[in-house]
């Protein structure tokens, strides 16, 4: 709970691959979704995620990484969509940023990564778009 600034939309991330703590921002509707998520848990100090029974209980217990899998597949049965994995939602949110032209270091250092090579393989923009980035520098003639 410590590591969430509900004004900002801060979130430290502390146990990440590498053990480097990075700060990520949630916005649009993910801040207003963990406002909604903190309304239900409460403000007691602990883990931001709880766990949560069948039938509703909320156990304030952090949530494992097996518990992460098994909504995911809840919730992507739910959607009739293919499976995915918390790597793809990774990749997802790279590309999206990338789509969205936010620049390759600071989608680098939101993703945790300590080289921008590795960001870049998260860039799927083609070739419409560099051609489309080639024509906003204005070379003067003569």
């Amino acid at each position: 709970m410590t590591d969430y600034d509900s004004e900002t939309g801060s979130l430290k991330i502390v146990a990440s691959k590498g053990n480097k703590a990075r700060m990520v921002y949630l916005g649009n509707g993910a801040k207003a979704a963990m406002t909604g998520w903190i309304n239900v848990r409460g403000d007691k100090p602990g883990p931001l995620l709880y766990r949560i029974r069948k039938g509703g209980k909320i156990i304030p217990e952090r949530l494992t990484d097996q518990a992460i899998w098994v909504i995911l597949e809840k919730r992507f049965q739910q959607a009739k969509v293919k499976p995915f994995t918390p790597h793809d939602l990774r990749r997802t949110f790279a590309g999206e940023m990338l789509d969205a032209g936010v620049d390759l270091v600071t989608v680098q250092h939101l993703m945790g990564h300590a080289s921008p090579v590795t960001t870049s393989r998260y860039d799927r923009r083609d070739e419409k778009t560099k051609m489309e980035a080639a024509t906003k520098i204005h070379f003067p003639m003569g």
